[in-house]
């Protein structure tokens, strides 16, 4: 009798071993879950994540250097901390208005591709006071809209020495220049120099172009010789 109740406690006590050690397996299963999310949860914000490149308007090309959390005014805010190389600027972009300030992952090659296609086109020149131009171009700046800054590069390029732009609007197309060069570099793993040279080729190319293009229908001008000083 003695031994059967050793044996029933012996084996009340495994069985109770083994409901801890599930227990146990089963907390830690779901302390390291909540710890993978957790770290997920962190990284991940909106779409973007730490160290991720993005355009945003207003500066261009930048990274997420990371993530961070600030109390303002006893609540907790959520930022994307984002380093800009070219003017050595950071800016804190609260995660939740990341899109509707216009932040966006950088262009596919297809889109690269059709913003090529865009600088071979024919410069449209606009109409109205430069003042108005101005600020039309501007916007097209700094819409972040990578089709935009294109037609911008494309209608404000003179070719030659004296291209004989105003102040502003050489400033205008260097800017325009700088962002939609920094981001094809980006995309097409080029150096900055090298995108602005493929940028500036295919305006040079599209110049010639049209500089042959016109010569060719001018038409030529045939001076008639009176009979009388022909020779005889």
């Amino acid at each position: 009798m003695d031994r059967q109740l050793v044996d029933i406690e012996k084996t009340d006590r495994d069985m109770n071993f083994d409901e801890k050690a599930k227990t146990d397996s089963t907390a830690e299963a779901a302390a390291l879950v909540s710890q993978r999310s957790e770290a997920d949860a962190k990284q991940k914000r909106f779409g973007f994540t730490e160290n991720d490149f993005i355009v945003y308007p207003a500066h261009g090309v930048g990274q997420i250097v990371s993530i961070e959390e600030q109390i303002i005014a006893g609540a907790g805010l959520e930022f994307f901390v984002i380093y800009f190389a070219k003017a050595k600027l950071t800016v804190r972009v609260p995660t939740r208005k990341a899109a509707n300030v216009g932040m966006r992952r950088p262009s596919d090659p297809a889109a690269i591709h059709r913003v090529k296609r865009i600088l071979g086109e024919t410069a449209r020149r606009g109409r109205g006071t430069w003042s108005r131009l101005a600020v039309e171009y501007a916007s097209k700046i700094n819409s972040g809209d990578i089709a935009a800054i294109a037609e911008v590069v494309r209608d404000l390029y003179r070719p030659g020495a004296d291209t004989g732009q105003s102040f502003s609007e050489r400033q205008l197309y260097e800017t325009a220049l700088d962002r939609l060069s920094a981001e094809i570099a980006l995309v097409d793993g080029i150096s900055k120099e090298q995108s602005v040279e493929s940028v500036e080729s295919l305006l040079r190319a599209r110049s010639c172009a049209i500089g042959i293009t016109r010569e060719a229908n001018t038409p030529s001008l045939s001076v008639e010789v009176p009979e009388s000083r022909r020779a005889v």
